[in-house]
């Protein structure tokens, strides 16, 4: 744990009583009475390089807007999520329920399936780059002339391999995920990626928000049920653009860890590490963005 500014930060966790299972980019995973603790620290990774200093708030973010999510998606995929309450949680936890607060889900154990589920209502980043190049993103062909930010005139299903940390993710045709999971899976998973995209980007619509596009995943429970699990429809896995400012043709302002890419870029980060060192400025721009994402989309604020 360290702290900037008088605000905590939690960097790196490490709790007794409970079995340390992996890190990943942002979240440290323990194991617990069969289930399993995924702690969202406030690490922030840009272009999958591990930044070394924290974001206020942050994990707390993404723990209560992927709660927040979850519910709201449960009658048409149900998800990992046991609870998000530390007295919910198994006795071993309680000596730690200070830094597990907020900042944690208890979750069902799941055998994940290999690919990320991307679905792109607009065209943004690596796939505006792919229809610059090719007319297409990820095999799907999409109408010409179309601009950066643009909206599509349909949610696509552009899927990604999940790469270990510090290797990029890539870009899949659906042919490749048949290939990695059959072709039952595969159907199933575009479909409930779609139906779940489509449900929060009309709700956050409603809250001044748009979903540009995101990424989820699925498991396969211990009944070999497709269910939703990590995090959902967060400012780490998603695109946020405020709505009053939204204009086609250019890059949008964003309510995610885009303003830390563009301070990157401003200074020609290789994208390799060794992070450069985030002045204040950009720390405390990010947690103000993701800490507005957190009220306008659920309601909650954090002190």
């Amino acid at each position: 744990m360290s702290t900037a500014h008088y605000i905590p930060v939690i960097t790196t966790t490490a709790f007794s009583g409970v079995t340390y299972l992996q890190s990943g980019k942002v979240r440290d995973i323990y194991e617990v009475d069969g289930k399993l603790l995924i702690v969202a620290t406030d690490r922030l990774s840009a272009y999958d390089v591990i930044m070394n200093e924290g974001i206020p708030f942050k994990g707390k973010v993404l723990t209560l807007i992927s709660e927040h999510w979850f519910g709201r998606m449960a009658d048409l995929v149900p998800n990992h999520l046991i609870s998000t309450i530390v007295y919910d949680f198994p006795p071993a936890c309680k000596p730690h329920w200070s830094a597990l607060e907020d900042r944690t889900m208890l979750v069902r154990k799941a055998t994940p399936f290999p690919i990320e589920c991307v679905v792109r209502g607009y065209l943004s980043g690596s796939g505006w780059q792919e229809y610059q190049a090719s007319g297409s993103v990820c095999g799907v062909k999409l109408p010409q002339g179309l601009v950066e930010s643009d909206r599509l005139p349909e949610p696509i299903f552009t899927p990604a391999t999940k790469e270990l940390q510090g290797r990029h993710d890539e870009n899949i045709s659906f042919d490749r995920v048949v290939e990695l999971i059959g072709s039952e899976h595969a159907e199933q998973l575009r479909s409930l990626t779609i139906a779940v995209y489509r449900r929060a980007a009309q709700e956050a619509e409603t809250k001044g928000i748009i979903i540009a596009d995101t990424k989820m995943e699925f498991g396969l429970d211990e009944r070999g049920q497709i269910i939703l699990i990590d995090e959902l429809l967060t400012p780490d896995s998603s695109r946020f653009w405020p709505m009053d400012s939204y204009a086609p043709g250019r890059g949008q302002n964003s309510f995610d860890k885009q303003f830390v890419r563009d301070y990157l870029n401003s200074i020609n980060f290789n994208r390799q590490p060794p992070p450069p060192k985030l002045p204040d400025d950009v720390i405390f721009k990010t947690s103000a963005l993701y800490v507005e994402a957190l009220k306008r989309l659920t309601g909650r604020t954090l002190p």
